[in-house]
């Protein structure tokens, strides 16, 4: 048991925060020991009757099945190379922007009236890491079609509408917009520049930084933008180690993802 929670303190405590959560809101539902009502999102239970563990709970009720598997691995995986890539030692500053992010996924799925948000959540991760990844990084769709990281985001897009029709691609298209403002506003896509325009929004406040123990902590990474915020190495602005290997999803070619 000691060597079980050694293990779960070595992932970073973003994506540690976020596994617990997926387990914690999906697996009682699953097992029908909570109602999925309970969980989902309802403006009018938020604003009128102050439930509001809904805007928490909403992003982490994951499909049943075998589904659920592949969305827990992909969660994993992707928030951990984030977490240990582009944010290695700036886990405040990626809680923030992630907080950021759901509202904005929240705000976006307005229109669709959406009520749960765990695949555009996921949709979101997915662009900013295959964005963030090396020039000719390559990922395995299903074990079967090898496409470049850039595309993989649009090829789940493309699975969810396959298998869950319009409606399923539609409720995940907010989190690529999102993922998108992401990459584009807090790192930017210029060689040697300053990152994005909303870099210096993604810095987390001091009483953040303190909580995740970082004060003091060295600046990792981007070497444009010094004086503080998320530290990563422009992806155009290094060389790839190997333009076979995926940074953002190292699946091998037998694990299938993309499921809705």
């Amino acid at each position: 048991m000691d060597g079980f929670v050694v293990e779960i303190k070595k992932i970073p405590p973003v994506t540690r925060f976020l596994c617990i959560s997926l387990i914690s809101v999906s697996v009682p539902v699953m097992m029908q020991l909570v109602s999925p009502y309970k969980i989902v999102y309802f403006w009018g239970a938020v604003a009128g009757k102050f439930e509001i563990w809904r805007l928490w709970s909403s992003f982490f009720l994951g499909s049943g099945g075998i589904n659920f598997i592949f969305e827990m691995v992909m969660l994993y995986r992707t928030s951990n190379e984030l977490e240990e890539g582009p944010f290695a030692r700036k886990s405040s500053d990626y809680a923030c922007q992630l907080f950021i992010a759901s509202g904005a996924i929240i705000i976006t799925s307005i229109p669709l009236n959406s009520m749960l948000f765990l695949r555009p959540f996921l949709l979101c991760l997915v662009y900013l890491s295959s964005n963030l990844a090396p020039p000719g990084a390559q990922t395995s769709l299903y074990g079967l079609l090898t496409i470049p990281v850039r595309y993989f985001p649009f090829a789940l897009l493309g699975m969810d509408l396959l298998m869950g029709g319009p409606a399923a691609a539609a409720q995940a298209v907010p989190g690529a917009i999102v993922g998108h403002l992401w990459w584009m506003g807090v790192f930017g896509t210029e060689i040697g520049g300053r990152g994005g325009v909303l870099t210096e929004w993604g810095i987390a406040p001091r009483w953040l930084k303190n909580w995740f123990g970082e004060t003091g902590s060295p600046s990792a990474g981007r070497t444009m933008n010094a004086g503080g915020g998320v530290n990563v190495i422009p992806p155009r602005a290094r060389e790839p180690e190997n333009a076979n290997t995926t940074f953002a999803h190292r699946w091998g070619s037998g694990n299938r993802l993309g499921n809705n």
